[in-house]
């Protein structure tokens, strides 16, 4: 009878212990400007690259979103032809600058 109480109660709390490890949210991407920390190292993303470049635009008065530069290319063009020439997000927005030189 005891055995079969430990039994349960260990089937119990296993089945409770992988509810609760499944319903933790998986952890959340760590930013530092634009560059991502992966492995201890920080390199540069695109995800954390279009945050840092939604920052910046903030600072300049922009009301725009971290998710709208991410996920509209359009936002994204508009943010860079305004801010672009920032030496903050220059990299950033190369490809969406018109410097007027010749194009290869």
């Amino acid at each position: 009878m005891i055995r079969r109480k430990r039994e349960t109660l260990a089937l119990v709390l296993g089945s409770l212990a992988a509810v609760l490890t499944a319903s933790v949210p998986a952890a959340a991407i760590e930013c530092r400007g634009p560059y991502q920390r992966v492995g201890g190292n920080y390199i540069a993303t695109p995800y954390c690259g279009d945050n840092y470049l939604a920052s910046v635009a903030r600072s300049y008065g922009t009301r725009v979103t971290n998710e709208a530069v991410r996920n509209n290319p359009s936002v994204k063009q508009q943010v860079c032809l305004h801010i672009g020439h920032d030496t903050r997000v220059s990299d950033l927005c190369h490809s969406y600058r018109d410097y007027g030189g010749p194009r290869f």
